[in-house]
């Protein structure tokens, strides 16, 4: 099977050059400038290449009429229309697996960094506040701690094995019971929230979990509390946090990401109780040209009629 490839989205040069060596791909930066592009160009384009969260849904790919499969950049493929590339029998592909541990060790480091008041320490100690003869609040012990993990895929089982060797008690919920080692299986989000001390979101993205994290799921989890978020901030009633955050009804919260980012909710920056990331815990060199190459090669084995690596349609 042969075909043109189109890459959507934003891609550094190193990954975009491949995409054009290996695939001889065109490139345009968004969905919204597909109109743009000529019919016969459009016609000719029997692969997509996207990188992005803008949607990519019926009415785009309704635009490239030979349209064979969508091969997403990142395991998070909530801004396709997985129900539009079914109707239209276009394949979709992700990128799992390779970027598990990096999220993973990402949801870890934020954990320790707000227990342990990392941040505001370093500022304590370049502010002159340690020198000048300041004591520095103690802060919370991890290690017997309850750690839960709402969602129980790669990325959650592997930051529940990461937790686990700190010495924390692991409790979780998925859609039904997984063979762990022991850990505690809550089948209601609310009540995992009630019995941790820290929870973790590894959910996927999309419709189905939207605003999982409901505002009874952290009204649960309480002023002793602390939210981490590492998977969708669509699974997050964003509001209910902000609010929580502000009032003192939860303790703080660790998130990486975000709605509407980058534009995120100014209300975070004046919260002192909320460690900000910038949407990175796949952004290494490693795990970011792994991410790209899984990419390429779920396009040239659609294009050569081979198995998909990865499917998820």
């Amino acid at each position: 099977m042969t075909g043109t490839t189109l890459a959507i989205g934003a891609y550094d040069a190193d990954d975009l050059a491949a995409l054009r060596d290996e695939l001889g791909a065109a490139h345009v930066a968004g969905p919204d400038l597909l109109g743009g592009l000529d019919q016969a160009t459009r016609a000719a384009v029997t692969a997509v290449a996207y990188s992005g969260q803008a949607r990519f849904g019926a009415a785009q790919m309704d635009l490239l009429p030979r349209l064979g499969i969508v091969a997403n950049y990142g395991v998070g493929y909530d801004a396709i229309d997985l129900a539009a590339a079914r109707a239209r029998g276009v394949a979709v592909t992700n990128t799992p697996g390779v970027l598990t541990d990096d999220v993973a060790d990402l949801a870890v480091a934020m954990l320790l960094t707000q227990a342990r008041g990392l941040v505001a320490a370093d500022r304590f100690v370049r502010s002159g506040g340690w020198a000048g003869g300041g004591a520095w609040p103690l802060q919370r012990k991890i290690g017997g701690a309850r750690a839960g993990i709402l969602g129980l895929g790669r990325i959650g089982r592997a930051i529940a094995t990461r937790l686990a060797a700190f010495g924390m008690e692991i409790h979780y919920h998925s859609r039904a019971p997984k063979q762990t080692p022991g850990w505690a299986f809550h089948a209601d989000p609310v009540e995992l929230a009630r019995g941790v001390d820290f929870l973790v979101v590894a959910l996927v993205g999309g419709p189905e979990t939207a605003g999982y994290v409901s505002a009874a799921v952290i009204e649960a989890l309480g002023p002793a509390g602390v939210l981490v978020n590492i998977a969708r901030g669509s699974c997050v009633d964003e509001t209910a946090l902000l609010d929580a955050l502000e009032t003192g009804r939860l303790g703080g919260a660790a998130l990486d990401v975000f709605r509407n980012e980058p534009d995120i909710d100014p209300r975070f920056h004046a919260l002192s109780n909320v460690l900000l990331q910038p949407h990175q815990g796949s952004a290494t060199h490693a795990t970011r040209a792994a991410m790209a190459r899984l990419q390429r090669d779920n396009i040239a084995a659609f294009h050569a009629g081979r198995p998909l690596p990865t499917p998820v349609v």
